[in-house]
């Protein structure tokens, strides 16, 4: 088993998870069999009860395991379906080994955080591995160097590399600051990052120079001599316009070659040509798409922070490309909405709690009787059909009880199954959450996207459309395209064509099985209605 450890160094939000990402994809084109772990800081014990603003995007796998953001990227660049043996979170790993202390998995000896931390997230690390069938494992390790929660993370390392120095290979992603002033990047910081890692008892043996710009040969030599590892192990990594640009930049500096010779492996194949494909389409698209995302999971002080809804961006980005266009996203704050006219598709995504709703709801009234393509996924399906309800359907007070407990009109209520679990207010992973089947109706705008009777899709939700107010609904135009097997709950919610262009929403995040190889087919098919309704 090989091993390859992703850490960030100098400051947050380097880029470890397209870099882990992009060299799990150039490995796999090598040949070889891969899988992605992320390992998080938190004590939290999966991401399910985190802020968005705060962490970004909460991620849902098949098996439902609330998680990371990266393991997003890691499904799309390297095709493959994770579960929850790829996530762990420092809470998680002490619960486990503490539950093991309780059943005496220990046989009685001092349970210490080393080594037995430690030696639990190897053990997770191997199992995730050998349950993939992988050779080689890439495993992120979240946070910074140098901060007191991965610390134990490092010394798992540490560990590993001590008793398989050949299998295991440790890539430092950081940051390298361009002053105008000076003109040049300062590799300093970078320098104290490889020192903190060495006080931890690990040494970097490639380096991964984020910057503005490409890395010159001097700033090469400079990382080189100061940070103890080779020329060629300075992998140059500048801003690129898209990141699916990313395993194409670093093969440029031979990064495959360089972690193979490492682990004493000779490459198989070579193959980067659907990166390079992706790449040329994105550069050409000559079309523009402007889409707007009316959200509320934006703010973070005075900045606009996109990573609560990436893989809605991400989805809008690959279907935008197969279809030849180049996509320009803007957020609308729920709570101002602003000027909706110069959007050529609006969508409303997923989110919790009564902020902003009513802001929603407007922009969804305005698609509706605009004849504005809307696409709306999970929340936004449920306000739909609250807005369909108080201005077809006269019922001026439906909600959600999620909003209004005392609504007259639930036509969103709560799980029956959850409302022991909401009452002790026990929310974490108490969702209907992962992949569930659906059935598609004929004749639909759903069914001619996916072109077949059965969907699996993902979900991550508490309420779901009220029984009692379907046949209401139905009167009202609503065309329920697509329901669970039994008939009990319904998954897709869309208006016929021939009284809308587009208008349709989803009760689970289609976003979330989204390949920039294999476009969902629903945003697709809203994508190219809004290319229909550009510039009308």
């Amino acid at each position: 088993m090989k091993y390859v450890f992703v850490v960030g160094g100098v400051m947050s939000g380097v880029g470890k998870g397209v870099a882990a990402a992009s060299i799990g994809a150039i490995l796999q084109a090598r040949g070889f069999k891969v899988t992605a772990l992320k390992i998080d800081p938190y004590v939290n014990v999966d991401a399910g009860t985190m802020n968005p603003t705060e962490h970004g995007e909460v991620f849902v796998l098949d098996d439902g395991t609330e998680c990371d953001q990266d393991l997003g990227n890691y499904e799309r660049f390297i095709g493959v379906s994770l579960s929850g043996a790829n996530y762990m979170t420092t809470g998680s790993v002490y619960q486990t080994v503490i539950n093991k202390e309780r059943q005496l998995y220990y046989d009685g000896k001092c349970v210490e955080v080393v080594p037995h931390i430690p030696l639990e997230v190897i053990d997770r690390i191997n199992r995730a591995a050998k349950l993939a069938g992988a050779e080689i494992a890439i495993i992120e390790i979240g946070g910074t160097v140098g901060e007191y929660q991965n610390i134990l993370f490092l010394e798992a390392v540490r560990m590993l590399k001590l008793k398989n120095p050949k299998d295991v290979v440790l890539a430092l992603v950081s940051y390298l600051p361009f002053l105008s002033k000076d003109s040049e990047l300062k590799t300093k910081p970078t320098q104290y990052a490889v020192r903190t890692l060495n006080a931890g008892g690990v040494q970097p043996d490639i380096i991964i120079a984020r910057a503005s710009v490409p890395v010159d040969q001097k700033r090469r030599e400079k990382i080189s001599f100061n940070c103890n590892i080779a020329e060629e192990d300075v992998i140059s990594a500048p801003d690129v316009e898209s990141i699916y640009d990313i395993p194409v930049n670093f093969e440029k500096d031979n990064i495959s070659g360089r972690l193979l010779k490492k682990f004493g492996l000779r490459p198989r194949t070579k193959d980067l040509k659907k990166f390079r494909k992706l790449g040329a389409k994105t550069r050409l698209a000559e079309k523009t798409v402007k889409v707007g995302i009316v959200g509320k999971y934006f703010g973070s002080g005075g900045f606009v922070l996109a990573d609560s809804y990436i893989s809605v961006i991400e989805a809008v980005k690959h279907s935008a490309y197969s279809l030849g266009a180049k996509p320009i996203i803007e957020w609308i704050d729920a709570e101002s909405l602003g000027d909706l006219k110069k959007y050529d598709g609006i969508i409303v995504p997923g989110g919790f709690g009564s902020r902003g709703v009513e802001g929603k709801i407007k922009a969804i009234k305005y698609c509706r009787e605009q004849k504005v393509p809307f696409f709306g996924l999970c929340y936004g399906m449920q306000l739909a059909l609250i807005e369909i309800s108080r201005h077809k359907l006269g019922f001026k007070d439906a909600n959600t009880t999620e909003v209004n407990k005392g609504t007259k009109h639930p036509v969103i209520d709560i799980l029956p199954e959850q409302k022991a679990n909401l009452a002790k207010k026990d929310m974490g992973g108490t969702m209907r959450l992962g992949a569930y089947p659906a059935v598609l109706q004929k004749n639909t705008i759903a069914y001619g996207a996916y072109k077949r009777n059965g969907i699996s899709e993902r979900h991550r939700h508490r309420y779901e459309v009220n029984p009692e107010y379907i046949s209401e609904l139905q009167k009202a135009g609503v065309v329920f395209s697509g329901e669970s097997p039994d008939g009990r709950l319904m998954e897709i919610m869309e208006l016929p064509k021939k009284s809308h262009p587009f208008f349709l929403a989803t009760q689970f995040h289609p976003e979330l099985k989204s390949n920039p190889f294999s476009p969902h087919p629903l945003f697709t098919e809203f994508i190219r209605a809004s290319l229909n309704n550009n510039g009308k």
